[in-house]
């Protein structure tokens, strides 16, 4: 099914079924539902973005003016310091921690962005702990060169190991750089939404020069 049509439906099927789980005590509409594409950008205008993702399919969607723009850079392992506010993207072990595959330091302006554990779309399994370092060491002899993060989120805490050469990234704002940024063969995470029966994106995360979003 072409990729643009499965988006439009589950966004359908989800705007259809949450009302049913809404407390009737609550008036509000339900917020629309977000759907992720990664990929490349095969085609842009001032109106619409057209992204090939992994699997290979091509999504077009609605580039509306206040879209977000969010240029993802990396940064050395140094940037993770106690107290840094982190997203760490991760694979759960079998001893009870979480192995990252991809850590993002928020900017201090978005502290506390998401914060908790939950799970990740990234892949099969995966699981997102945005939290706050609190402890911060070498990881175990058994991952040489990596760090071991102790992540505390409002209800809880995490450990997650870090092993050497994991992509480690930051936030850059980028509408004012959006002619540099959002252009054809540039690597992108779009979150869209289902606007007007079209699918729309809402905000995007964007490399520069060919540098791959880890998320």
């Amino acid at each position: 099914m072409f990729k643009a049509r499965a988006l439009a439906t589950s966004l359908v099927i989800a705007s259809a079924v949450l009302p049913m789980v809404v407390p009737a005590q609550t008036p509000a509409a339900p917020a629309a539902q977000n759907v992720r594409v990664r990929g490349v950008i095969v085609h842009v205008d001032a109106k619409s973005l057209t992204v090939k993702d992994r699997s290979g399919e091509v999504v077009t969607m609605a580039r509306p003016a206040d879209m977000r723009v969010i240029e993802v850079l990396p940064v050395t392992v140094a940037a993770i310091k106690p107290n840094s506010f982190v997203g760490a993207g991760s694979m759960p072990q079998p001893d009870g921690t979480q192995r990252a595959v991809e850590v993002l330091v928020f900017p201090e302006a978005m502290r506390g962005t998401g914060e908790g554990f939950r799970p990740w779309d990234y892949m099969p399994n995966g699981t997102m702990t945005n939290a706050t370092v609190s402890e911060l060491s070498a990881a175990p002899a058994t991952v040489p060169g990596g760090q071991k993060l102790v992540l505390k989120y409002k209800d809880g805490e995490k450990t997650v190991i870090v092993p050497r050469g994991t992509p480690i990234v930051t936030f850059k704002p980028g509408n004012d750089d959006q002619s540099a940024l959002v252009v054809q063969g540039a690597k992108v995470v779009v979150t869209a939404q289902l606007k007007d029966g079209r699918p729309t994106a809402s905000s995007l995360l964007v490399g520069r020069n060919g540098f791959t979003p880890p998320m």
